[in-house]
């Protein structure tokens, strides 16, 4: 049988929410589920999840009305990554202005119109630039068109797809699990012992040397810090060269060597330090504070120290509230080499850094699969929702 292609309000009604009136507490504190547009992050939403609920006078007042659950909702406004996110609402719930809700006719599959939306989110988006107003619409909505094989193909295709779901969820958790107990080692090996065993705390100026040594005109990759990957290349950050003229006055960099990138950012919200590590040189904005360590210090030892924000306070300390400099913070060279660092014997500094060694890997290597399974499931999307494969379903034995 040949998958039709069909427009989402053929197998739809398309509709959206309102906001009962803020200043009437008669409306608010009720018992009817109200779904705000944060909570559309391609996820499901339970009631466990809906943190506020209006009243039935509340809802009766507004342009709100309730969605029954198996209904897919969708963010129609937004800048950032919320306009054209989805979500599969399991409860009965009323939403707001800014979602859509899709509910569903029986020939079309929740599981398989959600897994088309999430496949389908640049589209949206685009459609939705398209219009001139960047924001999504009911119209816009009903016409998104996505092929439509039978419901039973549908629903293996949403469960096998489910499935990579499950191990993607499964495999963030983990991390997330990973990364708490590193969080709880930088706190036991290095915050707690440095208190109980009297560590000396010396600045970074006494434990290391500022370097300024500027390119001798080779061909040297140019580097930015990314506060969630460190050293990145400048065009894949930007997508192009940004450098300039400005190149001219970079840092040559070697690798071993640090630098502390002041502009903040949500994860490093008063800048952050990162080891040049996959490059033998590289050139480095100069507005950034770069060093090297001294032979006694292990460099492994500080690189743990300086990803898990331990001079956060000290840098708050010294930011002059309000004031930046082309947008960064208004920290000066002197001001940062002025921070001080717990510093335990060589030795005790090696031994702590193995074992911070080998749970960094942990998380890395789940990073990458992690990253592994996002693409597989990339692959699949590609291959079952576009019709490029097609399911062998075999008849059930006396059918």
């Amino acid at each position: 049988m040949t998958t039709r292609t069909v427009n989402l309000g053929a197998i739809a009604r398309i509709t959206s929410g309102g906001t009962p009136d803020r200043e009437n507490p008669a409306y608010w504190e009720g018992t009817v589920p109200w779904v705000k547009t944060t909570l559309v992050q391609n996820c499901e939403i339970s009631l466990n999840d809906i943190d506020e609920k209006i009243t039935d006078a509340g809802l009766k007042s507004s342009s709100a009305k309730l969605i029954p659950s198996g209904s897919i909702l969708m963010a129609m406004v937004g800048q950032g990554k919320t306009r054209g996110q989805v979500a599969i609402l399991t409860t009965d719930a009323a939403i707001n202005q800014n979602c859509a809700a899709i509910i569903l006719s029986d020939e079309a599959n929740c599981g398989y119109v959600y897994q088309q939306l999430l496949f389908r989110y640049e589209e949206i988006r685009n459609a939705s630039n398209s219009s001139g107003q960047q924001n999504l619409n009911a119209g816009l909505i009903r016409e998104l068109r996505m092929p439509l094989p039978t419901l039973r193909v549908q629903e293996k295709i949403a469960e096998i797809l489910v499935s990579w779901d499950t191990a993607i969820q499964k495999t963030k958790r983990l991390i997330a699990a990973k990364e708490r107990h590193y969080s709880g080692l930088i706190g036991r090996l290095i915050n707690g012992r440095s208190k109980s065993e009297a560590w000396r705390h010396l600045s970074i100026r006494d434990i290391a040397d500022r370097v300024q040594r500027q390119g001798d005109g080779g061909d040297y990759p140019l580097l930015t810090i990314s506060s969630a990957s460190g050293f990145i290349r400048q065009e894949d950050r930007y997508s192009r060269y940004m450098a300039g003229e400005s190149a001219k006055t970079y840092t040559l960099l070697r690798a071993g060597e640090f630098s502390y990138n002041k502009g903040n950012s949500k994860r490093y919200e008063f800048g952050c330090v990162f080891q040049l590590q996959d490059h033998d040189t590289a050139l480095v904005p100069s507005v950034y504070v770069s060093f090297r360590l001294h032979d006694s210090v292990s460099a492994a030892y500080m690189r743990h120290l300086f990803v898990a924000d331990y001079l956060k306070p000290q840098l708050r300390a010294l930011v002059k509230t309000g004031v930046r400099n082309n947008g960064l913070l208004n920290i000066s060279p002197d001001e940062f080499l002025s921070t001080t660092v717990p510093l335990p014997p060589l030795d005790q500094q090696t031994q702590i850094a193995q074992v911070l060694d080998a749970a960094s890997a942990d998380i890395d290597l789940l990073k990458r699969q992690l990253a592994a399974l996002r693409v597989q499931k990339r692959g699949l999307m590609q291959k079952l929702l576009t019709g490029q494969w097609r399911l062998p379903l075999h008849r059930e034995a006396g059918a």
